[in-house]
């Protein structure tokens, strides 16, 4: 089913944002942070199913929408990684998981505290590499030549858009900067636990029900065993 929910923007605002949620108040509830920009186009059915699995297994989850994804009337351009870092606290507040499972750049946004499941975490400079990568195949191919410095400096001067996403200079300065945080409290899935190869690697949008069994197995055995400690 759907929710919405109230979330922060920039400025000191409060927007509505849609949730894809799985609730019948069990005793764990899962926060799904997926990926960012076009890996997160790829890995949202894949992670709908992720769910599907966890809530035929006893486990409530929810993926809230950030301002700027999805539907959200937001824009992109507007927004920052600090502030997608305050919307999820805010989510926390909201939603009150007991843990959380974040893919790839889904990782930098994790609120300290809470436990969970990173899988396959990825940096936001790996994050940018990808994307001006993308641009510049695509420039090239219209006759044009571009560079990686070039679109950087415009990126954090003034804003860049790459592989069809309007980045904003905040937005372009922190990705280049955001690591995944180390902790105890936060385990992490290899791809190669999983099997198969990455959804986001695919051209298009996919789904693997084995890949989805395995990773819903993965969260649901570690929250079973020791009554649940994860």
């Amino acid at each position: 089913m759907f929710a919405e929910w109230p979330c922060p923007l920039p400025g000191g605002t409060t927007g509505t944002e849609n949730a894809r949620i799985f609730e019948k108040g069990r005793d764990h509830r899962l926060l799904v942070i997926p990926p960012l920009f076009d890996e997160h186009n790829k890995m949202r059915h894949q992670l709908v199913e992720v769910m599907r699995r966890l809530d035929l297994t006893g486990i409530d989850s929810v993926m809230p929408d950030q301002p700027g994804w999805n539907e959200s009337k937001a824009s992109l351009a507007d927004q920052s990684l600090d502030g997608w870092r305050e919307a999820m606290k805010a989510a926390v507040q909201h939603f009150k998981p007991t843990r959380y499972f974040a893919v790839r750049a889904g990782a930098l946004l994790v609120p300290v505290g809470l436990p969970g499941w990173d899988y396959a975490p990825t940096g936001g400079k790996q994050v940018l590499r990808g994307m001006v990568r993308a641009r510049i195949i695509a420039a090239k191919e219209a006759g044009r030549e571009e560079t990686t410095d070039a679109l950087m400096r415009l990126g954090r001067s003034e804003g860049v858009e790459l592989a069809g996403w309007k980045l904003g200079a905040s937005m372009v300065s922190q990705l280049e900067a955001a690591e995944v945080a180390e902790s105890p409290l936060r385990r992490k899935i290899d791809q190669a636990t999983v099997g198969g190869k990455p959804l986001w690697l695919r051209a298009e949008p996919d789904d693997d029900p084995e890949q989805a069994d395995a990773l819903a197995a993965i969260i649901a055995v570690s929250l079973d065993s020791a009554g649940g400690a994860g």
